[in-house]
């Protein structure tokens, strides 16, 4: 096999096409392997670790668009026929189809109803777009990451100042008006308005929202950061504020990752003043830091607790007087825990493998909640805070507390797994590749994920999902699956098909992702683990 290296001078191209793009070159008949990026110097150095070499590339610019192929002699030729296919169906269909605005500006005189700005370019060029966008008096989700915090706090305070939302960097989920942005779910509209630090802790309780029979006004995401120190929870206090006045919206949620204790509490302070029902869960955090669990409903603010993201849409929609709600969510069932516990060996270790980074938290609060030792790269610190972590290498499986087993939590949608690849959810088959190497342990027997359906997300995730169990039960015939499948029956995968598709793999298939956890949870329990 040869490497080649192509550019295309002065053609940008956002990175979620692009690595949609990459996987679809890879299936080339002759292609080992390919890769199509911006021609950026963590772009080019990631390329040059790979493998890929040559003037060519160290000539490429940032606004230069790299191919990078591994592949038989005739490659070169048919990869960029099939390149040129893949960008021209991407193009925007329509009259104007072949008008491509050079700049932000251009964009908005082209559209000048358009109230918002979805921004996803290089980092370093980021802040300079939104700014732009805001000054223009649009509305801005600011989809990149890896834009400096000062820029971030500087972004949102110029946003209140004009009374816009400034929602991001690294803002992957929202839903305004009933139009899912980025990775976001098809729900209905509703009473319910959600603000979030967390991208499918939103997607998560708005799909269960939609499931239990409510229904979404909004869905504001913030970026991961708003309620750190830094920030102070900027944008999360402003989307409150956004949704208090706005009569559609009766119930309030706030979900973020853990947050800074005196930003949760200024966060609180807001909502209880906003004048409406609301519904508060900060994802893991106190479990994470060995504090207490979330505390109780707090009635004289006008604010309840919950313990996890299926319970704050439980709550919500209670408070939004849907009909017919469970009292509370359900333990797990004993007899399938018995079941499961019964094909457990003793020592067994539970591998999960997340594609959502709150999907992740959360289920990591449990197990920590339940004492289960657990190393991941989502502990904030520690000795069970897993570094240095790439794509390709397992997380390794040194022994647990006194010898025992060694359980593993890994986001792979961390940027440690993502620079320069697809994310999980456009690409679920770089989590089946990653659980191929973790099946090295010759513990593993426990297997726990999510499957993330919805807009931007991979077609068939439980498809491909299934198929790496297939493959790790080919080792291990009698390990144990668990997941649940973040989503509605009326995303474009269909809820109910994926968990067909799960179970008829073996897999058992919770009704939420607390639910799967607490499952895990409870057969590793059973089992005398």
């Amino acid at each position: 096999m040869a490497t080649f290296v192509l550019v295309r001078k002065d053609s940008y191209y956002d990175s979620v096409l692009l690595m949609s793009v990459t996987q679809a070159l890879k299936g080339l008949s002759g292609v080992e392997d390919a890769a199509v990026a911006m021609g950026t110097p963590p772009n080019r150095a990631l390329l040059g670790a790979q493998g890929y070499a040559g003037p060519e590339l160290d000539a490429a610019g940032p606004n230069d668009l790299v191919i990078a192929v591994r592949g038989q002699a005739d490659t070169p030729g048919r990869v960029e026929a099939e390149l040129e296919r893949l960008l021209a169906d991407r193009r925007p269909a329509g009259a104007d189809a072949d008008v491509r605005p050079v700049s932000l500006g251009a964009a908005v005189r082209a559209h000048p109803d358009a109230g918002l700005v979805l921004i996803s370019v290089p980092g370093g060029h980021a802040a300079r777009e939104a700014r732009r966008a805001l000054a223009l008096d649009r509305h801005v989700m600011l989809f990149s990451d890896n834009v400096p915090l000062a820029d971030e706090v500087a972004l949102k305070r110029g946003a209140l100042a004009r009374g816009l939302l400034m929602m991001g960097p690294d803002c992957g989920t929202a839903i305004l008006n009933g139009l899912p942005l980025a990775f976001a779910n098809a729900v209905r509209r509703g009473s319910i308005g959600i603000v979030g630090a967390a991208g499918t802790g939103i997607q998560e309780i708005s799909s269960v929202v939609h499931r239990l029979g409510g229904g979404i006004s909004q869905a504001i995401g913030t970026g991961g950061r708003d309620l750190s120190d830094a920030v102070g929870g900027l944008m999360t206090r402003f989307g409150i504020q956004v949704l208090a006045a706005d009569p559609r919206t009766q119930v309030l949620v706030v979900v973020s990752k853990p947050p800074s204790p005196a930003v949760a509490e200024t966060v609180v302070a807001t909502l209880a003043g906003a004048g409406k029902s609301a519904v508060v869960h900060f994802v893991g955090g106190p479990a994470l830091r060995g504090g207490a669990p979330p505390r109780p409903a707090d009635p004289a603010r006008g604010v309840v607790f919950a313990d996890s993201l299926a319970g704050a849409a439980l709550q919500a929609c209670r408070l939004a007087g849907v009909r017919g709600l469970p009292e509370a969510p359900a333990p797990p069932d004993q007899a399938r825990v018995a079941a499961l516990a019964a094909r457990l060996p003793s020592g067994v270790a539970l591998k999960a493998l997340f594609c959502g980074g709150t999907t992740g938290q959360e289920a990591l609060a449990l197990l920590a909640r339940a004492g289960v030792e657990v190393r991941s790269n989502l502990h904030p610190s520690g000795a069970l805070r897993l570094e240095n972590l790439a794509p390709g290498v397992p997380a390794g499986y040194p022994p647990g507390a006194g010898g025992g087993p060694s359980h593993l939590l890994l986001d792979l949608g961390d940027d440690a797994f993502t620079r320069g690849r697809p994310h999980p959810m456009i690409e679920p088959v770089l989590r089946n590749e990653q659980l191929a190497l973790e099946m090295a342990d010759p513990a593993a027997g426990l297997l726990l994920f999510d499957c993330v359906l919805g807009y931007g997300a991979h077609p068939d995730p439980a498809g491909v999902l299934a198929a790496g169990v297939a493959q790790a039960r080919a080792r291990r015939p009698d390990l144990v699956a668990i997941a649940s499948v973040t989503g509605t029956p009326e995303d474009p995968q269909d809820f109910h098909a994926q968990v067909r598709a799960l179970e008829a793999a073996g897999v058992v298939v919770e009704s939420d992702n607390r639910a799967a956890a607490a499952l895990a949870v409870a057969a590793l329990g059973r089992a005398g683990r």
